[in-house]
């Protein structure tokens, strides 16, 4: 048995470490500066929850995480909006970029064998990441990093990621994707068996399985959407003003609905609402439910975001299950750490 451990930067709710676990990389320690990480993070996962940003901590506050025998591993997955949603007026020196600076030196100061990180793929054209991997290399640190379609992985959603590694051994393969057309997790296989709500309804067994009201304008237009379809399938009397100008007209995603036999959208943090994407349920007449999204994301259905006594706030949530890791994204990250540390 080779001794290994991690500690999960960016903790979130837990998808990361939750992936890391089932795979049997064991993870002790996270950080978020988001207190409502703490309930799900604690919970679901065998891992303790520190509130704490990584502009505070030292690579003295990660070595205590870690035992002397063990190979070390430092994951994260810096928070993506900087580089998903790039303007011309941000520069390096602007602070959304101080987070991967940060996390550089938690490396150099931690010196683990092992470094992950998990980002969207723009995060490739921008100086920041160069400077962030030709740092690693000056540190004796082997680099690879990976695109890949989420789907190909088994995950039922259409999602695209950059996935980093850094290894004081040698280059760390990614491991060969495990489905394809023929055999993709489906929005069918994930949710179809779940009760069937209308808008603003919850489950009397399932607190997380809730969906948003739709006002009675958006409660017509969702009927009148196809499955896979957009706003443009409508009658002309349900059509926004904002889509009949051509500023508008690019934005055929929103207001649709999803499609059974395909994996979804892409979970963003507001996927709660009809009209920010296609998250209309396939044949019910509402957008997606809490518990429907981190099904989505591949959390396990037992998996608890919030604590019995608090309210379910879709706002919070929402971002709890937008901005996750997808579990089985971590697993598939933990698989290749692992393979890479048997053939050391």
């Amino acid at each position: 048995m080779i001794a290994i451990s991690a500690v999960d930067l960016f903790c979130g709710a837990g998808g990361l470490t939750h992936g890391f676990q089932q795979a049997g990389l064991p993870v002790t320690v996270g950080y978020d500066i988001d207190p409502i990480c703490q309930f799900p993070y604690e919970y679901n996962n065998k891992a303790k929850f520190i509130l704490q940003g990584v502009e505070e901590l030292t690579g003295t506050d990660l070595a205590k995480h870690y035992r002397r025998d063990q190979i070390k591993v430092l994951a994260g997955c810096a928070p993506c909006q900087p580089f998903s949603n790039y303007s011309r007026r941000y520069t390096n020196k602007t602070t959304k970029w101080k987070l991967l600076h940060d996390f550089a030196r938690l490396v150099r100061e931690c010196n683990p064998e092992i470094v992950s990180m998990e980002n969207v793929p723009q995060l490739r054209r921008y100086q920041v990441f160069e400077e962030f991997t030709t740092e690693l290399k000056h540190h004796g640190y082997s680099i690879s990093f990976y695109e890949l379609e989420c789907k190909d992985y088994g995950i039922p959603q259409i999602r695209k990621r950059l996935v980093f590694f850094a290894s004081k051994f040698s280059k760390i393969n990614l491991i060969l994707p495990t489905h394809n057309n023929k055999n993709y997790e489906t929005v069918r296989k994930t949710i179809y068996d779940l009760e069937p709500l209308g808008a603003g309804e919850s489950s009397k067994t399932d607190r997380l399985h809730r969906c948003s009201k739709l006002s009675a304008l958006n409660l017509r237009r969702i009927r009148a959407s196809l499955p896979g379809g957009t706003w443009r399938d409508w009658p002309d009397e349900l059509v926004a003003e904002c889509h009949t100008k051509d500023s508008g007209k690019t934005y055929s995603a929103v207001y649709g609905r999803m499609e059974w036999d395909l994996p979804s959208p892409t979970i963003t943090t507001q996927f709660f609402g009809f009209g920010n994407g296609r998250f209309g349920h396939p044949e019910q007449d509402r957008a997606i439910s809490l518990r429907e999204a981190a099904l989505l994301q591949t959390f396990p259905r037992d998996y608890k975001f919030v604590a019995d006594t608090k309210p379910v706030v879709f706002n919070h949530l929402g971002r709890l299950i937008g901005n996750a890791v997808p579990v089985k994204l971590g697993q598939v990250v933990a698989q290749s750490i692992l393979k890479h540390v048997t053939n050391i």
